[in-house]
């Protein structure tokens, strides 16, 4: 690239009189979010070929070029995500959860945060490694450095210490005494 300055200035001028065109181009034929970032992308291409970008009449056809290249990218993407979407079909999808189910979990889960920082820290530790990290005993147990009956009685007496901590007697009596929607939005 020559002078900087100067190929800001020239870049600055191709994309206000070719913006609008290369927009509705993209739009035309993407979703919106997609075409934008499409728009966008053509422009960061013509700012790192800028010393091959033709200049004059043959600019607006060139960043045309440029942007059936990124829509066909676009697509690909977007063909991609959706196979890759009906191969995960198997897998089970939930509706997003309502205004009120978000409220009743939010101060659920509040509540067992409070009773989880009043246990020892061994206790916190077993419980977020089950629990967060979804770890199995085995799992536990070597990252604790003692044997799988001793992480079992170890998670088995801070799952009993937190139920205490929270008055519950089952980590399901919290949804079920509040009336909560569970997950996959059925009663």
């Amino acid at each position: 690239m020559g002078d900087n300055s100067t190929s800001k200035a020239v870049l600055r001028q191709v994309f206000e009189e070719n913006y609008e065109a290369i927009s509705r181009y993209c739009h035309r034929r993407l979703p919106r979010a997609d075409a934008n970032d499409a728009a966008a992308q053509v422009f960061a291409v013509a700012w790192r070929r800028f010393d091959s970008m033709p200049s004059g009449e043959q600019t607006l056809p060139w960043l045309y070029g440029v942007a059936r290249n990124e829509v066909r990218t676009s697509r690909r993407s977007t063909r991609r995500l959706t196979n890759l979407r009906t191969k995960l079909g198997g897998q089970a999808s939930y509706p997003e959860p309502g205004p009120e189910t978000v409220v009743i979990r939010n101060s659920e889960q509040e509540h067992l945060l409070k009773a989880l920082a009043t246990l020892r820290p061994d206790d916190q530790e077993i419980l977020r490694l089950r629990a967060y990290e979804h770890l199995t005993l085995p799992e536990v147990a070597e990252v604790l450095g003692c044997s799988v009956e001793a992480a079992k009685k170890r998670a088995s007496r801070a799952t009993k210490r937190l139920r205490q901590a929270t008055g519950w007697s089952d980590p399901t009596d919290a949804v079920q005494a509040s009336g909560a929607i569970q997950e996959g939005g059925d009663r």
